[in-house]
């Protein structure tokens, strides 16, 4: 009997030093991993424009939208902002449908420009907002020409966190920063 339960307590002596190693192994990994993507966090690049429809909408984005008609064009028409999600610059589908209605203005108006402007909230540093605002812009104006607007008749430019439409530190200020913003070129037609 005695020699059964040494064995025992060997067994799970030998078995927790097994498993401990392991356990310290993943979380040393996990340490490293964000260790290295928070120092790297201001020199990512984001990735290309990409689309997806499985994005959810943003209680609070839906309540900026509604209030907040965006740069006017010809004949009244008022554009409606794009607006992100943090740290993206896909296109959700609240904003596709707001896309859709300045699509349609566009097309019907074929001697009008426009510039979309990116814009972030204030967090991140100014040239990983630089580039997200850009990447922001370059989508919506590539969601614009998907839906048959000349590529031509829009320009883009980024201003990161540079003109903050809300300078207020809450969800909802920075929601209303992170935006594709719509400006009308062209005085008349």
């Amino acid at each position: 009997m005695q020699h059964l339960k040494s064995g025992s307590v060997i067994f799970l002596l030998i078995l927790t030093l097994a498993v401990l190693p392991a356990c310290n192994r993943k979380a040393a990994t996990a340490t490293v991993k964000s260790d290295v993507s928070s120092s790297t966090e201001a020199m990512r690049t984001p990735e290309p424009p990409a689309y997806s429809s499985a994005i959810p909408k943003n209680p609070i984005q839906e309540s900026a939208e509604a209030s907040k008609p965006l740069d006017v064009g010809l004949s009244g028409q008022s554009f409606q902002d794009a607006f992100f999600d943090f740290d993206k610059y896909l296109i959700r589908n609240d904003a596709k449908e707001a896309l859709q209605r300045n699509a349609e203005f566009l097309n019907n108006h074929p001697n009008l420009k426009v510039q979309i402007e990116g814009h972030c909230d204030d967090r991140g540093t100014e040239e990983y907002n630089l580039v997200l605002g850009n990447h922001r812009a370059e989508s919506v104006k590539q969601y614009l020409v998907t839906l048959g607007v000349d590529g031509s008749r829009i320009s883009i430019i980024s201003y990161g966190k540079d003109k903050p439409f809300c300078s207020q530190h809450s969800a909802t200020c920075y929601q209303e920063n992170r935006r594709g913003h719509f400006v009308s070129l062209t005085t008349g037609t």
